[in-house]
């Protein structure tokens, strides 16, 4: 039997918070440094490995985080979701992203329907889609090819799948697998859609609206003006869009769209890159079976997340150090940065990923938690962001995780050499002395000049940004945020903090207002 219980009633978490502290720079320091380096690593799947030799803990720290695992029931609570119980208990909901990418454990029945062959039919269908698009079967009106895909979403729809676009787009162009280019509009600001659409061929772009309920007052606006671009250029709207959409949505029979791709409310919007959300933009860009690998490096760390053993589990292993800086060492901030610049976006979609999902104060019965719950997450591609907020990180009164990524070759290949190395070693080689940097500092008579050291990272290193690591390195955040929100006893697939807004606009616009919201829309000549 599960138990959901609060973190600080938990044996194990009072004796972690009772434990000698690590001290980092000290532990990091000559000969103990190298060891610990060589020693606390964890392979990811897809030949990435979670190094987290720079992060505070020892043998006895990481003994007490498997005894707050095992009292928490984490992995029990993971096969729970897998195995489709109701695991959003603010929705009354299953939490089924897992099944875009395999069947983790039993067969899940909702609704009357295997969720899992539910999922794999769809993907199927706009498999065969962008196969009818790339070889001409499908094409505008005057039988000519579509070169561009444009993605029309917000939040889930738009993050996630932008941010894996941008990371595979340079690996297909050198391995010949770039089939579309894709662009993408999300925000309502008006620049957003008329700033993309002026860069694009109308005749030769098709659409991809995205929209669960098919009500997201951004995306329907956005969906309006790029319908009213297509017919000032002389063209039908319903041939140049597609849906991804629920069934039971508006847009899922409209005459309106070529075709429509079904999702359901088991898969969360911040969760849905793997689904036909980002499957139907990635599948048109580079093709179904690039799509496919990037499932497959997805299922890969899905099976590794679900061990026991805590130092074989490295999302499970990242996300209880994380909660041990976060409520033990008090550290509120996380920062994430990939010496990739593939992933230049993929810190503001892990913003969403986590903040909205572990952002809350009540746990999931809705009583207030005592403790701290998600941190915030941001982050810059390396080296841009050694050149912009680091002087905080090293030398700023709050001390910050840091979460790494790395990979030792580029996605390109084409290098140069300049002053006995290329670009790739010398990206290389300012990762691993930041690591080192943070870690074990410098002493200095001058004070503007010393620094402290003992500031934690992690770093995942990979060999190349391939479609299988990225699916890895995708999952593995997703799980170990979905660990993060057990251990705090969180509802980690629902966001009600993102509704009231909502609510409050569509009252200015009907101008239903009073107070200071009036005044607010009055200013803003609403």
């Amino acid at each position: 039997m599960i138990n959901w219980k609060n973190m600080d009633t938990l044996e194990s978490y009072q004796a972690l918070c009772a434990a000698e502290r690590v001290d980092l720079k000290a532990v990091m320091t000559g000969e103990n440094g190298a060891e610990r380096v060589k020693t606390y690593s964890a392979p990811m799947g897809e030949g990435l490995n979670f190094n987290y030799g720079a992060r505070p803990v020892n043998g006895k720290i990481l003994a007490g985080l498997a005894a707050f695992a095992k009292e928490a029931q984490l992995t029990e609570k993971f096969a729970a979701l897998y195995n489709g119980d109701v695991i959003n208990t603010g929705e009354n909901r299953r939490v089924l992203h897992h099944m875009c990418r395999g069947q983790l454990g039993e067969a899940v029945i909702a609704d009357g329907v295997d969720k899992r062959d539910f999922y794999v039919g769809e993907q199927k269908k706009i498999a065969d889609f962008a196969n009818k698009v790339h070889s001409g079967e499908i094409t505008n009106a005057a039988g000519e090819k579509f070169t561009t895909v444009c993605q029309i979403g917000i939040g889930g729809s738009d993050l996630g799948p932008r941010a894996m676009y941008l990371a595979l787009e340079n690996w297909a162009k050198v391995n010949n697998t770039l089939k579309m280019k894709a662009a993408f509009i999300s925000n309502v600001d008006p620049d957003d859609a008329a700033g993309v659409l002026c860069t694009l061929d109308l005749q030769h772009s098709l659409f991809v609206l995205v929209s669960k309920s098919g009500t997201t007052l951004e995306t329907l606006t956005n969906e309006s003006f790029v319908k009213d671009a297509l017919i000032k250029a002389g063209l039908n709207p319903s041939n140049h869009m597609v849906a991804v959409t629920s069934e039971t949505s508006p847009l899922a029979k409209s005459a309106d769209y070529l075709a429509a791709f079904f999702m359901d409310d088991y898969i969360g919007g911040r969760y849905s890159s793997t689904s036909g959300v980002g499957g139907c933009v990635l599948s048109l860009a580079f093709g179904p079976a690039v799509f496919a690998q990037f499932l497959d490096g997805a299922a890969e760390a899905d099976k590794l997340a679900t061990n026991e053993d805590l130092l074989q589990n490295p999302a499970l292993l990242d996300a209880l150090i994380g909660v041990y800086e976060r409520n033990v060492l008090g550290m509120p901030n996380t920062a994430v940065l990939p010496y990739s610049q593939a992933l230049s976006r993929f810190p503001a979609h892990l913003q969403q990923l986590d903040m909205e999902s572990n952002g809350k104060s009540v746990n999931r019965f809705g009583e207030p938690v005592n403790y701290a719950t998600g941190p915030v997450i941001f982050g810059e591609p390396g080296t841009n962001g050694q050149h912009s907020f680091y002087q905080l990180l090293h030398q700023g009164t709050d001390i910050i995780p840091l979460q790494f990524v790395g990979f030792k070759n580029s996605q390109m290949g084409g290098d140069v050499l300049i002053q006995g190395s290329t670009s790739q070693q010398k990206l290389c080689a300012n990762v691993a002395a930041q690591i080192v940097a943070f870690a074990c500092g410098k002493d200095d008579t001058n004070a503007n000049k010393k620094f402290e050291g003992g500031r934690p990272s992690s770093i995942i290193i990979g060999e190349k940004l391939t479609p299988g690591a990225l699916g890895a390195l995708l999952a593995h955040f997703e799980n170990k945020v979905m660990y993060q929100g057990f251990a705090w006893n969180l509802n980690s697939f629902d966001q009600e903090g993102v509704q009231l807004g909502k609510v409050l606009a569509k009252k200015v616009l009907a101008h239903e207002t009073d107070g200071a919201l009036k005044v607010y829309s009055n200013l803003l000549n609403i």
